[in-house]
């Protein structure tokens, strides 16, 4: 298996870069939270009128706050610790076991010539990414 971790990686990054995948990982929290202070704020200072005006201000502050903190998601792989690459490849590797590869670009070649095969190896890395990283996936540009 740990041969065969530069291939996956690999794999993942060309998967996500043909999606346009990106993540927020650290500030889509931050956001959320300034987006129910200002609910909180609002709805100590106006009352009810205030949750509903405060919310509104706290969601555009919070949506200001994680606006361009996207980054795509190859760069984001690519800096995951060891053990998280590995836990990983460990699952995308359940998915592509059955293929003889000789190298990444046959893996690549293999994959993206298999709807299927590209759709699973694509709703695992989302899976792990949403909730192992705890992010937040956008596509395109």
């Amino acid at each position: 298996m740990p041969l065969y971790l530069d291939d996956i990686m690999r794999l993942l990054c060309h998967v996500s870069d043909e999606q346009k995948m990106k993540a927020a990982v650290k500030h889509s929290a931050r956001g959320a939270m300034v987006a129910g202070a200002g609910a909180f704020v609002g709805g100590l200072l106006g009352g009810p009128p205030g949750i509903a005006v405060g919310g509104a201000v706290g969601g555009l502050m919070g949506a200001w706050m994680t606006s361009g903190q996207f980054k795509p998601i190859p760069q984001i792989l690519m800096e995951l610790p060891p053990t998280q690459q590995q836990k990983l490849c460990e699952n995308i590797y359940t998915i592509v076991s059955n293929l003889d590869w000789t190298d990444a670009t046959h893996l690549i070649m293999l994959v993206m010539g298999n709807a299927s095969l590209q759709q699973k190896v694509a709703a695992a890395l989302i899976n792990f990414v949403t909730q192992e990283l705890k992010a937040e996936i956008q596509y395109g540009d």
